[in-house]
């Protein structure tokens, strides 16, 4: 007798949780490329490409094997005076990942998926929030900022907003 094995069967299936590790990786690349960050000291910094929209890379904290950043327009939200969008990223230098951990100004994971949400809605929370980010790295790189067009701008954005925990 000859079994028949279908391709589908064949080709390992990825988890949601392992597709969430590829898009930390992927978006380590893009971003190292972009802006170099690893080893920028802690400081705001600029690019402007001249079209009116300037992009501000916060380096909130600097470790051995992670970076805090904050990456966000000079666009201020009318509701909140902060700058908006946000995306609050850590960067793991060991492990080559870059993770967005949240991305607006006072919400944390908690205040959209509540205190104790199931595994699968804090993995597609995740998912949603660095595929955006994978998306905004690549719109950067398309319109011309990178590291060329990085310079340091002076103190921190907002030294009263709470880090990341």
């Amino acid at each position: 007798m000859v079994q028949i094995v279908s391709r589908s069967a064949r080709i390992p299936r990825l988890s949601r949780f392992g597709w969430l590790m590829a898009l930390y990786s992927e978006n380590h690349s893009r971003f190292a490329r972009l802006f170099e960050p690893a080893h920028l000291p802690a400081g705001r910094y600029q690019s402007d490409i001249g079209d009116g929209l300037p992009v501000q890379l916060e380096v909130l904290e600097q470790h051995r094997y992670t970076t805090e950043i904050r990456l966000t327009y000079a666009i201020t939200d009318p509701v909140t005076g902060q700058p908006d969008p946000s995306a609050w990223l850590r960067l793991y230098h060991d492990a080559r990942q870059l993770e967005a951990t949240h991305c607006y100004v006072g919400r944390r994971w908690q205040d959209v998926i509540g205190m104790y949400p199931p595994p699968a809605a804090v993995v597609g929370h995740r998912l949603r929030m660095n595929t955006f980010l994978g998306k905004w790295i690549q719109y950067l790189a398309e319109r011309g900022h990178g590291v060329a067009t990085l310079h340091p701008v002076g103190p921190t954005i907002q030294p009263g907003v709470d880090k990341v925990a």
